[in-house]
């Protein structure tokens, strides 16, 4: 209990500053700066453009699609989409990842060609990929999942190769059957580096969908983003990007909170 203890009051004293500040609050200092140039920079007619509104539109335009606009009508549907392709994916990486690194037979045979189409960029599979998927959320979805499986399997992978040979010849020892050794060992053991790629895939998978709906989308916050470029309506438009920021900042917030709470042996704070 001491060492639980003194592991949170260390994690406490790197969140906070010299001064008992948070180091976030920096962060959310420097923003405001940032954002007050841009308003005293549209307001004083230093940057002259169509598309360089006042900071202060921006949040208005943002607060008034609080109450039923379109915007919080697209993000849930990109959310949606990308919440199908994440989980896919996290399954798939998961599995493949412990099951490649421990069977030598299936990792010859299926890792060069992990290999091949791992360093595809995104945008550039996506159009060969509307001949057989179409333009619907079928297309988004697996552009997303294709996306996030990479770093989760990559994490996966290299967490089970990395994984100390006496754990496992322990285990062995006492007769463990494989399906308990992987539950009880070797998946425990790769945490870490699982929660390391899901992290990552956390970001990417919003990004991509967003891409996607840009692409070749009907609907979604991407769609929505173009739509509002093409009406000249930049207001709307940043006031999506603000709604994505926040998401994202808030998707990550409440992915560290759940690492801690299952990996707490990480020491991240």
């Amino acid at each position: 209990m001491d060492g639980l203890a003194g592991v949170r009051e260390k994690r406490s004293s790197r969140r906070s500053g010299p001064n008992g500040m948070d180091r976030r609050a920096y962060g959310f200092l420097l923003l405001a700066v940032l954002l007050s140039f841009w308003e005293l920079s549209s307001r004083a007619g230093w940057i002259v453009s169509a598309y360089w509104p006042p900071v202060s539109h921006i949040f208005a335009a943002a607060i008034a699609q609080l109450a039923g606009g379109e915007i919080l009508l697209a993000l849930a549907s990109t959310l949606r989409r990308a919440a199908i392709g994440y989980i896919a994916a996290s399954v798939a990486g998961i599995v493949l990842g412990i099951v490649l690194a421990r069977n030598r037979v299936l990792r010859y045979g299926l890792l060069p060609l992990i290999e091949i189409v791992r360093p595809m960029p995104t945008p550039a599979v996506i159009p060969p990929l509307i001949l057989f998927l179409g333009v619907d959320d079928a297309l988004k979805i697996f552009i997303v999942a294709l996306a996030s499986f990479f770093p989760i399997f990559s994490n996966t992978f290299t967490g089970v190769a990395a994984i100390d040979d006496t754990l496992i010849q322990t285990a062995r020892t006492f007769r463990t059957s494989t399906v308990r050794l992987l539950a009880r060992v070797v998946f425990p053991a790769t945490l870490p580096a699982i929660a390391a790629g899901l992290r990552t895939a956390t970001s990417l998978c919003l990004v991509v969908a967003v891409l996607s709906e840009m692409i070749a989308g009907s609907s979604g916050i991407g769609y929505y983003l173009v739509e509002t470029q093409y009406a000249m309506r930049p207001d709307l438009m940043y006031a999506a990007v603000l709604y994505l920021a926040a998401t994202g900042y808030a998707l990550n917030r409440i992915f560290l909170a759940l690492e801690a709470r299952m990996v707490p042996w990480m020491g991240r704070s």
